[in-house]
């Protein structure tokens, strides 16, 4: 990016590994109805996947190559990418939070030595570098030796101080929306409005509620425990809109009682839905367009088969060995319970063409550092 504040110069810095462990570093943080959540929209918006279509000489090309099919550009979803998570509600507080952090790295790069660093109109609590640290900030040196980690916890805390709202449920959407920035760039995170793209009546539930909504399963009557009755479980796609459900049978995936639903037209809402809420086309995983998030419910679904494991991992939405991940592919993913779920925006494949990227970037990176210690040793010499 040009012209790049000292912010986004700190967030650049980070790649999916430095995000991976910023992440796991969180989890403990980040409130019980958010926390499935937060880990679906990292894997909704990989951020390899984006640094490689900055990076291409022709990006147009690339995403052809790759088979992106919908909105995969974060910069044109920058308030509503986020909507299933349960702190979107607190969204404007974040985003003027963040944005104000933002600002803040500027003055300190600019601040003489010894003056504090604080987030400016979020609070009264001094940036950290560390837990219990009893310094402020002085300098950017300082700042950028404060991990990624403590910066979210740092914004998530003063948000909540001055809002008299949980911080727990403010880390999952504040790490959110530091990759936005990242992503997106302060510029165009600036010119979003900040508006929240879910109503009154959902806004208003509390976290405890929507958790027992994800726990709930259907009655099946008074002779449910019998094997011979026909089981119908509930799949809710989009926990804000009341009418987002639909039924499916017993051991059904989740893309074929998806095609029973027919209460819209569903092609104008997305062109790739051709006969349901969930995007489909080959329905034998060779395509990667159903892969859906799993909110609630995961232990509901059978666990992942062997083409399954395989095939999501090519299309690169997700690598991992876990029976029953939070992103799987509708089509392959039966049913045995009722789950809550929610379907990214777009679709691809492109696991394989990162891991060949990250293998010449590694070998690049080993090739300069044999010549390095080459030219030291010649130098010795």
């Amino acid at each position: 990016m040009n012209n790049e504040t000292s912010f986004e110069i700190f967030l650049n810095r980070h790649d999916e590994e430095a995000w991976s462990a910023t992440l796991a570093t969180l989890q403990r943080s980040i409130h019980e109805v958010d926390r499935n959540a937060t880990q679906i929209w990292f894997a909704f918006y990989p951020l390899p996947l984006f640094r490689a279509l900055e990076e291409a000489e022709d990006r147009e090309k690339l995403a052809q190559q790759l088979l992106l099919l919908g909105d995969y550009e974060l910069k044109n979803q920058i308030d509503t990418s986020h909507r299933f998570l349960y702190g979107h509600r607190f969204w404007p507080q974040v985003k003027k939070a963040v944005e104000q952090y933002a600002d803040e790295w500027h003055r300190v790069q600019s601040a003489e030595a010894g003056v504090g660093c604080r987030v400016s109109g979020v609070g009264t609590s001094t940036l950290h570098p560390t837990p219990n640290t009893l310094h402020p900030m002085s300098s950017q040196t300082e700042v950028y030796a404060t991990s990624l980690a403590d910066q979210i916890l740092e914004v998530a805390h003063a948000v909540g101080e001055q809002s008299k709202i949980d911080q727990a449920l403010l880390v999952g959407i504040t790490a959110v929306a530091f990759m936005t920035v990242q992503q997106a760039g302060l510029a165009a995170f600036k010119r979003a409005p900040g508006a929240i793209a879910i109503d009154r009546k959902h806004a208003k539930k509390s976290p405890e509620q929507i958790l027992r909504e994800r726990a709930k399963d259907d009655s099946q009557g008074f002779f449910g425990f019998l094997k011979t009755v026909d089981k119908q479980w509930t799949v809710t796609w989009d926990e804000n809109d009341d009418g987002a459900r639909y039924k499916l049978r017993e051991a059904q995936d989740l893309a074929w009682g998806a095609a029973s639903d027919q209460s819209r037209d569903w092609k104008a809402i997305d062109p790739r839905r051709v006969e349901g809420p969930i995007p489909v086309e080959c329905r034998s995983a060779s395509c990667g367009t159903c892969w859906v998030g799993v909110l609630g419910g995961a232990e509901k679904l059978a666990d992942v088969g062997a083409r399954e494991g395989k095939k999501i991992k090519e299309f690169g939405y997700i690598d991992t060995a876990e029976p029953k991940p939070l992103i799987r592919l509708a089509c392959q993913a039966q049913s045995e319970g009722a789950v809550s779920i929610v379907i990214p925006p777009w679709n691809g494949q492109f696991g394989k063409y990162l891991r060949t990227l990250k293998e010449q970037n590694d070998t690049s990176i080993k090739i300069t550092v044999k010549s390095g210690d080459v030219a030291k040793a010649e130098l010795v010499q």
